[in-house]
Formats: C-alpha cells, structure tokens, sequence
C-alpha cells in the first residue's frame, strides 16, 4: 500500500502562520485491534478494513476510543493553513512517519503497526518521522507552530519533533497529569465549547509531569459523547 500524500507533497509555499496539529497514534496490538483485525468480522469497519478502504483516523478511533476521537475533532476545529497548502493535522505512525487522517489502510498495515514499539530508540519508528517532520519544518515560516497531541511525560515524541521544529512544538498544557480518557474528554469538551486551549512549549529532554488535575464531568450527548 502506498504511505499516502506527506506534507512536502501537498505545497512547497512558505506557510507563515499555521498551526498543524501532530496526533499520536492509538496502540494496534490491544484488544479491539484483535478485534478489528479478525478475518471473520463482519461489522462495516472490519469489512472495510480488510477492503483497504477504512480511513486511518476511523481506524485509530476504533482503537483508541474517546482519546484518538478527541484528538481528530480538536485538530480539525482548531487547525489553520492556507487552502493551497491542503492538511492542518497529520498522525505519527509507528512506521511510516506522518500520514493525514484520510489515509486508507488495510489489515496489512495495522499488522505492521503492530510489531514496532513507538519509542525514539527504534530507527522503524524514528527514521520515517524524522523524515517527514524536517519536510513540514522547511514550510514554516517565523509564525507558525505545531501542536502535538499526544504524551508529554516521555521522550518518544518530544525527543524526535522539538530538534526539529524548535520552539514552534508546543502542546496543551492541561494534558499534564491527565491520562488517556481524561485528554479525550478534555478535547471533546473544547470542540463543543468552540474554546481553544491553552499551549505551552515542549522541549526535548525535559519531561513535562504534574498532579493528576479535578476530575472532569461527565459528557453529555450536546457536548459530543457520540
């Protein structure tokens, strides 16, 4: 299967003050990934799945649940780059370094996700980020920034991005001291309340940990639960 449209591939202009979002990718070897990837699902997006024709952010919010779904409607309200340019959002791969959520994927592909560890130590992993990264890093002009959304607590991401775009990686300071479902529902409520949050710089080597912040209220169907 073809890795699918890079940044560097959409629009060589300068982009002078976007703001691009980078969403990590949700984990291939759990549960629902035994799931999805069984050939005798039937359900439409296993179906789809193994007709190559399932978009990757579906599939990764299949798998990831509320996290990888918040993240996907954060980065689509609050992304910003000119129309000639074309994607504000990209998914860090654990093989094939940023793809837009759009990407088709079949069995095959989740399979391979599934064998490499998302750690800045693994070339497989590191290699075809660090790639596509230093691509969309030549388009950004002096105003532009990157979001990642994604951990802040280990080097596996800001380790690989922030030597590459510098202070223009930054990130929501309210992931700190939150987990997984707590980040999702976080976003969701964002996107709901059309309130951007807050960012803060992320810096290679410097791990960005605090206290586990007040729990959240639960969502309701207005604030996006479905």
């Amino acid at each position: 299967m073809a890795r699918g449209p890079a940044p560097y591939n959409v629009h060589h202009a300068m982009l002078r003050s976007a703001q691009i979002f980078l969403l990590s990718p949700a984990w291939c070897g759990g549960r629902r990934a035994a799931i999805l990837l069984n050939p005798r699902s039937e359900f439409p997006l296993a179906r789809r799945l193994q007709a190559g024709t399932l978009p990757l952010g579906e599939a990764f919010s299949f798998l990831s649940g509320l996290y990888f779904r918040g993240k996907l409607a954060y980065s689509t309200a609050f992304g910003r780059t000119p129309k000639t340019f074309g994607p504000s959002r990209f998914v860090i791969t654990p093989t094939r370094g940023l793809l837009v959520p759009e990407t088709p994927v079949d069995v095959s592909v989740l399979q391979e996700f599934a064998q490499v560890d998302v750690s800045a130590l693994d070339a497989r992993y590191r290699v075809p980020l660090e790639r596509d990264v230093a691509a969309l890093a030549s388009q950004l002009g002096g105003r532009s920034r990157v979001v990642l959304l994604g951990s802040v607590a280990t080097g596996k991401y800001a380790d690989v991005l922030a030597g590459l775009l510098g202070p223009r990686l930054l990130y929501p300071s309210a992931f700190v001291g939150r987990g997984d479902m707590s980040r999702g529902g976080l976003l969701l409520r964002a996107v709901a309340a059309k309130t951007e949050l807050d960012y803060v710089p992320l810096v290679a080597g410097v791990r960005q940990r605090g206290p586990r912040p007040p729990k959240l209220p639960p969502l309701t169907r207005s604030s996006g639960s479905r």
